[in-house]
């Protein structure tokens, strides 16, 4: 089992991470030009840097139009109607037993129960799973793979996978896309965009962008060749269900078939067909809502993790599942490796890295996940202090996010710290990684940015000539990318042909819900 322990010392203070080459990490000082030292390497990527000073925030308050105008007398029963609209029967309830003398007695009695009984369930339920009692930004900023969403410049990150072109999501709610290939920066706007918790590019589509909202789901479609930089509204589709909000998860399927969102008040995930705008909900009893979304690279199974200690794997075929309780707390994070035959993940409160092994079923077991009945510890990365001429340096503990590059050699994990002492966050770990014939984790070394700036968000990029590029997102605002260069070895994916994906109706029998081809 890996260590952090076996780790190369962190650099020095004044020195940040420039690259890998011959698997050691090459550090360099500090200075105004580094970025464009990277650049000049045949990156070809564009210099991100958004201040936080520069993004006009939005009013967070959400009034009613309903004091613009003046008021009329309305009957009870209007108000009724009115307030089962906008409150449900809670809403309903409070209104009929406020009402004195518009009502019957016995009416208003009984309202007071039913609203008495309504709040004691709500209150046994909110003591069940406590982040229904949370605001929709607080529920996001505690589920979100980023580690600090609620004020970083920076909330969401996405590769474009066939093309040097990615998004990100800013604090103001609007979302920048960048092309390596042109100077032209598309800004998306819209009303419902708020609160924006994950981006997810459509696979074999150029312009196709899905958006987590708090309230819905956006499909933006952007033109690559435009030269327009503010898209009208008009170019995003909006995609709503009821008590599917705030939406926290959107993940592709991996050849754009379908799109999967999640919500952590909603037992059920989504499954949209995005042409038609319809879905159909997988739902299981339990867990509370879904928190996390990640499809494994084959298309052949779903890992999604609620906010209780339980987890589950999804396959594909027969949108069957299996369930994985944790000791401690809720999954975090998790990653696939390339093949999609291993799955990584950690747990709130623990700091280690658990592996899961799934067979290749090859059509065989349709309808089983086919996965290890246990998982095993592949890494422990509990804090450890180093030491530096500057003195003790503490790096690890909780890991907030993974990112496993499309090689599947190279892994890295970034870590939550502590917000007494935000130092110990400042790093972020990368492991050498192989998958076959044996599973392996090997230390590599520690990437680290300007001093006093720790990592926000983390993303390989797809399609990276000469190993892996890392993207990282900082605190800051500032968006660098750390090449490592190795010699990857050829990798071998699944067959490719005609694949059904199936659900099951209430029946128990499995109908078809689309087709996909991989091509």
């Amino acid at each position: 089992m890996c260590s952090l322990s076996l780790f190369p010392p962190p650099p020095p203070n004044g020195h940040l991470t420039l690259r890998e080459v011959n698997n050691e990490l090459v550090f360099g000082p500090m200075c105004d030009n580094c970025l464009s030292t990277l650049h000049s390497q045949d990156l070809s990527l564009p210099s991100v840097f958004i201040a936080q000073e520069t993004l006009k925030m939005h009013s967070r308050l959400e009034h009613s139009a309903k004091t613009a105008f003046i008021h009329h007398e309305e009957t009870v029963w209007k108000r009724s109607i009115n307030a089962w609209r906008n409150s449900g029967l809670s809403g309903l309830f409070d209104e009929i037993a406020n009402s004195d003398g518009e009502v019957p007695k016995l009416l208003q009695a009984a309202s007071c129960f039913f609203l008495a009984v309504f709040r004691w369930v709500s209150s046994l339920h909110g003591s069940l799973y406590p982040h229904l009692t949370l605001s929709s930004e607080d529920m996001l900023a505690e589920f979100s793979q980023a580690t600090d969403w609620a004020r970083c410049p920076l909330r969401a990150f996405a590769w474009h996978p066939h093309t040097s072109k990615f998004a990100v999501a800013l604090l103001d709610d609007s979302i920048k896309v960048y092309n390596a290939k042109s100077e032209t920066v598309p800004i998306l706007k819209h009303r419902l965009q708020k609160s924006v918790a994950m981006l997810a590019w459509k696979p074999l589509c150029a312009s196709v962008l899905a958006v987590a909202c708090q309230s819905c789901v956006l499909i933006w479609h952007v033109d690559p060749t435009s030269l327009s930089t503010r898209p009208s509204s008009g170019c995003a589709q909006v995609l709503a269900h009821p008590g599917h909000s705030p939406v926290s998860c959107v993940a592709w399927s991996p050849i754009g078939g379908m799109l999967l969102s999640a919500s952590p008040v909603d037992t059920s995930m989504l499954v949209w067909d995005v042409s038609t705008e319809n879905c159909i909900p997988l739902q299981r009893v339990g867990g509370g809502g879904v928190t996390f979304l990640s499809w494994s690279p084959d298309g052949s199974k779903v890992v999604a993790a609620t906010p209780s200690p339980v987890f589950r794997v999804w396959e594909t075929c027969m949108w069957t599942c299996e369930r994985w309780p944790t000791l401690k707390g809720r999954c975090q994070t998790a990653c696939w490796s390339p093949d999609g035959s291993r799955l990584l993940f950690t747990v709130e409160g623990e700091s280690v890295i658990y592996s899961l092994q799934f067979s290749d079923t090859g059509g065989e077991l349709l309808g089983q996940v086919g996965g290890s009945k246990t998982a095993s510890v592949v890494a422990d990365v509990s804090e450890t202090t180093f030491e530096t001429a500057e003195g003790e340096v503490r790096v690890g503990g909780e890991v907030q996010s993974m990112a496993w590059d499309p090689t599947g050699e190279r892994l890295a994990v970034l870590f939550k710290g502590e917000s007494e002492n935000p130092a110990t966050r400042t790093l972020i770990a990368v492991f050498k990684t192989n998958n076959s014939p044996v599973f392996q984790l090997l230390p590599c070394g520690f990437v680290k940015g300007d001093d006093g700036v720790w990592p926000q968000l983390i993303s390989f990029h797809p399609h990276f000539q000469g190993g892996a590029l890392l993207t990282v997102c900082w605190c800051d605002g500032k968006i660098t990318y750390i090449p490592f260069y190795f010699v990857t070895a050829q990798l071998s994916w699944p067959s490719q042909g005609l694949s059904p994906v199936f659900f099951r109706n209430r029946g128990g029998r499995p109908q078809e819900l689309f087709t996909e081809f991989r091509q």
